[in-house]
């Protein structure tokens, strides 16, 4: 018994006595020093508060269907705080929904709609509006909103590649909240076709401010203009010099950006809590910072940064399902950044993603083609097998198009791939892991998680009370089985 004590204390002492830092953390802080990362890509940044008036307007402009054209869409209907700052789905269902309300699984496309042909109806995966102000370089999967240095500025559809949009206002979330409206199966409908980008801006800015084409649309248009005076600071403005269309953009943008979720234990570790991650997240770090060569999988080559991301863009030859954007023979695929910049070597090339909250922000990939972060992890690991051995059973959305012809269309993408690696230009490499070390990486990825995307009381901070507007175009989203998102 003596030796059996004897020897436990032993291995005890090697083993460690739970304080002292083991070989994966020692590693870990090597990597953590050379990739420059301090755990908070938010770090010395300005946040709004969403207690301040300016996003809390932003808010109630976000929930509310007097935004949308056809007054059936909201900037929360495919962006909702309960659902990751996406809509839960894999392709995304704007305007012309059987019931408005409804967000996430169960949303449909209504029989009687332009367009219907039983599926979703937007082609690209709604991205997250969490942390968008650690965004520096662009937003959407294309980058269509990008920010130029010289001159400095953001360029958008309305002005063209690398060309300075005079109106789009002084940074990324604005700039961008000014576009879903442009879309038809976003916010825009069906029936403002007549209307160019900026002409249906300033008649849905109109609408709310009861002047102009919009005069008369809203039974209370007095519930703005108070808001919007007490946000703006001029207590005697009228609706016409308040309520304008790059104002409305501008506190939509205070209250994306006021969506700043980078407390999580990846951080805490980072900043010096050992015991914040397990061994198994420890292990995935590991894989995702260290290079192929190294016998990791180079995650960070692309997912670089506090951001985890390099905000640049790359073909990962993600599956192409959905309706697309119009391009290739049949007009159903999607060439991503090339419909931005016209370069051949641009296609299916796609912005790289943030993996902040990744557990939350699914389905993942510009189409939504993975519904788990699984799936996900072990195509970025070597694409061609992942397509050759695609499981579609696991998209849970009802009639997402193209899916039987998945295969030809991504193979495009793998043979670009292919010959971009032949080339030896900068793009993915395989990294082939195994089983295990797919969930050691999904376990560092769930550390990505602050605590308050997955907590209904914290959430309820960036979700207006019910029923506050009048006009009764506040969207109080329902799930499935009819209950209100983020309201107990």
């Amino acid at each position: 018994m003596n030796k059996l004590i004897i020897l436990a204390g032993i291995s005890f002492a090697i083993l460690g006595c739970g304080n002292s830092e083991s070989v994966n953390d020692t590693e870990l802080e090597k990597l953590i020093h050379s990739n420059n990362l301090t755990g908070d890509v938010l770090k010395g940044k300005v946040i709004p508060k969403i207690t301040d008036t300016k996003a809390q307007l932003g808010m109630n402009l976000f929930f509310s269907k007097s935004l949308g054209a056809d007054r059936d869409s909201a900037c929360v209907t495919c962006h909702h705080p309960m659902l990751g700052g996406g809509d839960n789905l894999s392709l995304p269902i704007g305007t012309g929904a059987k019931n408005p309300n409804l967000l996430g699984v169960g949303r449909m496309h209504d029989v009687t709609s332009t367009h219907y042909d039983g599926g979703p109806t937007v082609p690209r995966n709604a991205p997250t509006t969490f942390n968008m102000l650690g965004c520096k370089h662009a937003l959407f999967h294309d980058g269509r909103i990008e920010h130029v240095v010289n001159p400095n500025g953001i360029s958008t559809p309305d002005s063209g590649y690398t060309i300075i949009d005079p109106l789009a206002t002084d940074n990324l979330a604005s700039a961008q909240s000014r576009f879903p409206i442009t879309s038809p199966e976003e916010m825009k409908g069906f029936n403002h076709q007549d209307k160019d980008n900026q002409a249906v801006r300033d008649y849905v800015a109109s609408r709310v401010g009861g002047y102009g084409e919009g005069k008369g649309e809203l039974n209370n248009t007095n519930y703005w203009l108070k808001q919007f005076r007490t946000a703006l600071n001029q207590p005697t403005g009228t609706a016409e010099k308040l309520i304008t269309e790059q104002n409305i953009a501008m506190l939509i943008g205070e209250y994306e950006n006021s969506q700043a979720f980078t407390n999580n234990p990846w951080k805490e570790y980072v900043n010096g809590n050992k015991s914040a991650i397990s061994e198994e997240a420890k292990r995935g770090a590991l894989l995702f910072f260290k290079p192929i060569v190294d016998g990791g999988a180079d995650c960070v080559h692309c997912h670089s940064g506090d951001l985890f991301s390099d905000e640049e863009f790359h073909n990962v030859a993600m599956p192409q399902i959905g309706r697309g954007k119009g391009d290739g023979d049949e007009g159903i695929e999607d060439f991503g950044r090339f419909r931005v910049t016209g370069e051949e070597s641009d296609k299916y090339k796609f912005r790289t993603p943030s993996l902040l909250n990744v557990e939350v922000t699914g389905p993942w990939g510009h189409d939504g083609a993975y519904t788990s972060l699984e799936a996900m992890v072990k195509h970025m690991s070597n694409p061609k097998e992942a397509i050759k051995n695609y499981d579609k059973k696991q998209l849970t959305q009802v009639g997402i198009q193209n899916v039987d012809k998945m295969t030809v269309n991504t193979n495009k993408a793998i043979k670009q791939l292919e010959k971009d690696r032949v080339a030896k230009l900068d793009v993915l490499e395989d990294s082939n892991l195994s089983a295990s070390e797919i969930e050691d990486v999904v376990s560092f990825l769930r550390t990505l998680t602050d605590s308050c995307v997955v907590d209904e009381t914290c959430l309820q901070k960036w979700i207006p009370k019910r029923d506050l507007d009048p006009n009764g175009d506040q969207l109080d989203a329902v799930d499935k089985k009819g209950n209100i998102l983020g309201l107990k």
